[in-house]
């Protein structure tokens, strides 16, 4: 069922796709990110199967999409402004990228084979787009409000961090996401330290989010 005040026959699309995303995870794990994972998810929610088709119609990168979307405003919804106000800069992003991963922790074998779809030749462009829109959301609810140059130094940046915690995040099975806490923590020092001095710094390539190494590491991140 859906938390909304607005009952599911009545959503209007958009409005049926934010309310179909955080529930396809669930049967993604088991059905994949299918026709039957999207049918299921709809009669969970008391829609026709055919009605959440017109909602999220690109099949499987879609669902992806609509999920991603969901994590999105989860993560906004975790804070309030006076939370994020009390926190310098670091742990803002800090606590900002874990709540993102305590969303998805419920639910990784089914985000495990959404990178895997998403790291398909044919899934770059998505997959860069989505990895943007993440970094994006977390330095908008950070509060940066950086132009230029700045704006797409920072985003490129955390999105390289992001995915790289991601990939220590789906093999964690610490109690509390310790390792991924401490791989993060290593990983928000280090950009803290070239921010700091990459004016006298060579530039460090893993510091920006490529594309291509974005793909490659998922398809082929290290056991």
């Amino acid at each position: 069922m859906t938390d909304s005040a607005i009952a599911p026959l009545d959503m209007t699309l958009d409005e049926l796709r934010a309310a179909l995303g955080p529930l396809l995870p669930q049967e993604a794990a088991f059905d994949g990110w299918s026709e039957a994972a999207l049918a299921a998810a709809a009669t969970g929610l008391g829609v026709p199967p055919d009605r959440a088709r017109l909602a999220i119609p690109g099949g499987a990168v879609d669902m992806i999409d609509a999920w991603f979307a969901s994590i999105d405003a989860g993560m906004v919804a975790s804070f309030t402004p006076s939370q994020l106000a009390a926190m310098k800069i670091r742990d803002r992003i800090t606590n900002i990228l874990l709540a993102r991963l305590t969303i998805a922790a419920p639910h990784r074998e089914a985000l495990r084979r959404a990178l895997a779809i998403l790291a398909l030749p044919t899934n770059v462009a998505t997959a860069t787009t989505l990895g943007w829109r993440a970094a994006d959301a977390m330095w908008r609810l950070a509060g940066d409000d950086a132009t230029g140059f700045a704006h797409y130094s920072k985003r490129t940046t955390l999105g390289a961090v992001y995915v790289s915690t991601l990939l220590v995040f789906l093999d964690d099975e610490s109690e509390d996401m310790a390792e991924t806490r401490a791989f993060l923590a290593r990983r928000i020092a280090g950009v803290m330290r070239f921010e700091k001095f990459k004016a006298q710094l060579r530039p460090d390539p893993d510091m920006h989010f490529s594309p291509a190494r974005f793909i490659g590491r998922l398809r082929y991140r290290a056991r």
